[in-house]
Order: structure tokens, then sequence, then C-alpha cells
């Protein structure tokens, strides 16, 4: 349920459930997720014989935006996994996601968005530099049908 207050929420406090009900230990843990929204895309129709001077706005089609989701390469195969099936063509693969905002201490979530039939369309690894110091990341991007917020 989403909690309102005065002053806005930071963005580092939030748990992924990658629809497997987990999201405790490294496997369920992020570094970064973005790109969740909608859109609601819309026709522009008028009448010949109207008498405004102007277009009517009518709602059409809803669509989602893809999530990019990293992490640390961390040796679990959970992701890729999921992926497998989907590729695979295992018509049960599709999944709810689900990212909640916690409070600043963890005591309850602030809001949740639920990523309705969501699969994952493409997975990336690296870059991998042999002198460089940075983690190693693994990207993947989630496509989904419908998102919901609570």
């Amino acid at each position: 349920m989403a909690v309102l207050r005065d002053r806005p929420y930071v963005q580092f406090n939030f748990l992924v459930d990658i629809g497997d009900g987990n999201t405790e230990g490294p496997a369920a843990g992020f570094q970064e997720l973005s790109g969740i929204g909608m859109e609601v895309t819309v026709s522009e129709y008028r009448t010949g014989n109207s008498k405004e001077n102007s277009v009517m706005k009518i709602t059409g089609m809803n669509k989602s935006t893809d999530v990019t989701m990293k992490r640390g390469v961390i040796g679990s195969l959970n992701l890729y996994q999921w992926l497998d099936d989907i590729r695979n063509g295992n018509q049960n693969a599709l999944r709810t996601v689900k990212v909640t905002l916690q409070n600043e201490d963890h005591t309850a979530a602030v809001v949740t968005w639920k990523l309705l039939r969501a699969r994952i369309i493409k997975s990336t690894m690296g870059p991998f530099n042999a002198k460089g110091t940075d983690v190693a990341m693994e990207e993947m991007v989630l496509a989904y049908e419908r998102l919901e917020m609570e």
C-alpha cells in the first residue's frame, strides 16, 4: 500500500522479487533498476462535419516500458534459468515481478510496482577488462505486459 508523506523517499532502499518469492540474499540483490513505466497511446479523430475545428483524443492501447536490472556477477544461475525457460518456449515462464520501495529503516513498504507477465528479453555481461578494478556486472532487460502499483 502506498504511503504518503511530505518529504520524498530515497531511491536506494528497494527489494526485488523476480517472481520466485525471494527478496533475500545475493541472488535477489540488484544494484540498479531503471525504466519502470507505462504509456497510454492516444489516437486523434475528427469527423468531416464536426462543428469544432479540432480533433478528439481517443484513448488507445496501453504500453509498458522495458525495465533494465543490473547486478554484480555472483555465480547465480537463477536469471539464466528463467531466460532459458523463456527461449525454450515454456508457456509457464512468464512471471509477476515486484519492485518494492522501502522506508529508510526498512520497516515498511512505501510503494510496490508489479510487472505482470514479465519475461527476460535481453541478457548482457561485462564489459570485462583485465586491467580494470570495477565489479563484473550482468544486465537483464525485462518486457512486461501491464504495470500495477500498490
